[in-house]
């Protein structure tokens, strides 16, 4: 199958930006005890927008995701990637709704709240947001419609390592997500953390975990889609003490694919 696609003018897609932190970015490998591969995504599920890298064309979607979208200053994260949830979650997301994902990597490893904020010298929202741009353009000027724009949002380990305090880390996620909004974005579907695999760290990644639960139930336009990360350590996915290997990725990518297509026919009843 090639890379490249030819779209076709009228298309209607969803378009998702991928953001937040390593395990979105995706650092999957397999083992022998964990050979499961990422899932490959036919061409009608969904394609990638390479803002950075390929802007002029869309590509099939492909493991690593985004390996190649690096901006500097703004969103760089080398050769990192591995492997990621966003092909599983394509699949997914289109089987469940028929409409298929226009995704734009804008993902950092390492990266805390903080950083994400309007005006942090970093540069990464900024950054996100002139990728959305982009593909807006893209998608304009190529006849193709976009019906929803989304983020999928997975981050908060680095605020685990660091301790922020729960009330700073709510002041800044809630900067995030006013920027998105005011850029287009209609709703962010939160990607639960896992679990630290540091003895010692534990408690740390569990007050992360219950306050995005919090966030996920109290906050307007953000929406829980997967919790599985938590269980994965007891099972044996952690790859090392913070990320996993691919079959969780492909676990969590399903399971958000689902409740976030879950969410969207809740929306529609109820109209």
């Amino acid at each position: 199958m090639p890379e490249m696609m030819h779209a076709g003018s009228g298309k209607v897609y969803d378009l998702f930006l991928f953001m937040g932190q390593s395990n979105m970015a995706g650092r999957g490998i397999t083992s022998e005890r964990w050979p499961q591969k990422a899932p490959v995504p036919g061409e009608e599920m969904g394609a990638e927008y390479r803002a950075v890298s390929d802007p002029g064309r869309l590509h099939t979607v492909r493991e690593p995701f985004g390996v190649n979208e690096n901006r500097t200053p703004g969103i760089h994260d080398g050769a990192m990637k591995t492997g990621s949830m966003v092909s599983a979650f394509v699949r997914k997301y289109y089987q469940e709704t028929s409409v298929p994902v226009l995704g734009v990597s804008a993902s950092k490893g390492g990266s805390s709240i903080a950083q994400w904020t309007p005006g942090a010298p970093e540069g990464y929202l900024s950054d996100a947001i002139e990728r959305l741009g982009a593909c807006e353009a893209y998608c304009l000027s190529h006849g193709l419609t976009l019906r929803h724009r989304f983020v999928l949002w997975c981050q908060g380990e680095t605020d685990g390592d660091l301790g922020t305090p729960e009330g700073r880390y709510r002041e800044d996620f809630g900067k995030l997500l006013s920027a998105l909004f005011a850029h287009g974005i209609e709703r962010l579907f939160l990607v639960r953390i896992g679990k630290c695999n540091i003895p010692g760290a534990y408690e740390r990644y569990d007050r992360l975990i219950a306050l995005q639960d919090a966030i996920a139930s109290d906050t307007p336009g953000v929406t829980m889609v997967s919790t599985c990360l938590a269980g994965m350590r007891a099972r044996g996915l952690m790859k090392d003490s913070f990320h996993y290997y691919q079959q969780a990725y492909n676990e969590a990518g399903e399971e958000a694919g689902r409740r976030t297509a879950d969410y969207l026919r809740r929306v529609a009843d109820e109209e």
